[in-house]
This record gives structure tokens, C-alpha cells and sequence, in this order.
């Protein structure tokens, strides 16, 4: 299989030093883990890395998958002067998009709203830059198609990259709740630690299937937004002996940051 890896990662903009200004220290488990996690996929040396984000362009009955040569985008919103850049895997965006057409799975390059980078996206490969810049992209945004037709799209994602000899590894971008305390800026339900008690002891157990046993008012309920992020990914892996990791999980802020790996079991 030419997947050496796939791995969970959340996406706080104050995890950039220009933009906590200290403040990351506060998460400082999760800068550690994601330094872990861009080590590792500097060593496994992908040709190309398979970003899915909630912050990408994204539809109801749709997923999205950017397309062009490349893209650009910065950190200005969060008040840094930060600027990370991504060239597309052009050969895989196509052979995905070949293989959702041929397969009557509603995927593809349509439809681009804002070709800039995302924080979702930025934030990993601002990490992975530091380490390792030899790669090319693939850019890919959630939709609000069920959890199944998620898995559906990973399992479709596995196929194109089986068809390769390129090496690929996979980041799962997404947060957990956004619902963990009283004083952050979404408040609490008992939803949200109960999603993140969850989704965590299902990478604890590596048992991803759990992913797909959410009721949708459950879901609603916890703010999440990395969920159908993490299950693309479990579609890439399903079958394979895949060794799971949770590096880190914290929450100080009230939105949950967990960060996990999964990697063959010669790895």
C-alpha cells in the first residue's frame, strides 16, 4: 500500500508563535505532539500530503477537491504576517476525480469558491515546513453527506492512491467540541465532553468503525468540526494493520485538541 501513514490533527490558529504570542504555551502537549507528528512525516518523506479540512470549500451533497497548480494562504485574519504555500498533486486530484466520476460518487474540482489556503490546511503544513518542504498537496473539503458516505469517499480516496507508486500520508484536520466549559467562547453541554471521551478511547482502542455510531443530534449538539474529517481518513485505512497513537488530547480553551497517529504496523 503506498499510504505510510494517516494522523488527526486540530487546527488552533494560536498553535503559530506569531499568532499565540505566548499564548500556545498554554497547549503546549498539543505543539509538542504536533511537532512529533511533523517529525514522523519528514522521516516517512511523502511525495504527497492528503489534507481533508472543515475549512475548505465545502457543500451539502458535494465534496469538494481543489484544484489548479497551486495555492497560497496566510495568517492575516489572525493578526501574523504568516504565509504558507502548496503545490497540487495535479495527477492524483485527477485520478480521484476520475474514479468519483467513473464510480457516480459526487466528488470532484467544481465549484471553487476561494482558491486560498485554509487555516485547517495551513496549520498542519505550516509544521510539516518546518521539517520537511519536498511534497505536493492534496487539498479536500468535508460535505454534509452522511458519516457513511464519508467512509465511502476514503475507501474511493485508498483506491486512487493503490493505482500509484508515489508515496502519500494522510492529515485528518478537525477540532473535537467546541462545547467543553462554561467560560469558552462557545460554553458547555455534556455533549461535548462526552464526544470527546469518545472519539478518544476509539483511537485509544484503534477501533474506527465507533466513528460511524454518532446520531446526528448528538453531533449537532457537541460543535464539533473535525469528525467527518477523521472518517474520510478511517476510509483510507479500513482493512489495513494500522497501529493508532493518541499523542495528546487537551482542552483548555473549551474546544477539544486531539492529536493521534496511525501507522503500519512495520512503523
Amino acid at each position: 500500500m503506498s499510504l505510510l501513514g494517516t494522523f488527526i490533527v486540530p487546527h488552533p490558529p494560536l498553535i503559530i508563535p506569531d499568532v499565540g504570542r505566548g499564548e500556545e504555551s498554554k497547549i503546549q502537549d498539543t505543539v509538542d505532539a504536533y511537532k512529533k507528528i511533523a517529525k514522523g512525516i519528514a522521516k516517512l518523506k511523502p511525495d504527497t500530503i492528503i489534507v481533508t479540512s472543515p475549512h475548505s470549500t465545502n457543500y451539502q451533497d458535494y465534496f469538494h477537491i481543489s484544484p489548479g497548480m497551486n495555492a497560497k494562504g496566510d495568517f492575516r485574519n489572525f493578526g501574523a504576517n504568516v504565509i504558507v504555500e502548496a503545490s497540487y498533486d495535479q495527477d492524483l486530484i485527477k485520478d480521484i476525480e476520475d474514479l468519483a466520476s467513473k464510480e457516480n460518487f459526487s466528488a470532484g474540482t467544481k465549484g471553487e469558491r476561494d482558491n486560498r489556503l485554509d487555516h485547517g490546511t495551513m496549520i498542519p503544513l505550516y509544521f510539516v515546513n518546518e521539517l520537511y518542504k519536498d511534497y505536493q498537496v492534496v487539498r479536500i473539503g468535508l460535505s454534509g453527506l452522511s458519516l457513511k458516505k464519508h467512509l465511502e469517499f476514503g475507501k474511493l480516496i485508498k483506491k486512487a492512491l493503490n493505482s500509484s507508486d508515489k508515496k502519500y500520508v494522510f492529515v485528518a484536520s478537525g477540532d473535537l467540541s467546541h462545547k467543553l466549559k462554561e467560560e469558552g467562547p462557545y460554553g458547555f453541554v455534556k455533549e461535548g465532553p462526552a464526544f470527546d471521551e469518545s472519539i478518544t478511547k476509539a483511537i485509544r482502542d484503534n477501533d474506527l468503525s465507533e466513528l460511524l455510531n454518532y446520531k446526528d443530534n448528538f453531533i449537532r449538539k457537541a460543535a464539533e468540526c473535525g469528525l467527518r474529517s477523521f472518517v474520510i481518513m478511517a476510509g483510507t485505512i479500513e482493512d489495513e494493520d494500522f497501529n493508532s497513537n493518541l499523542l495528546s488530547y487537551e482542552g483548555p480553551f473549551g474546544v477539544g485538541y486531539a492529536v493521534a497517529s496511525f501507522l503500519p504496523e512495520k512503523y
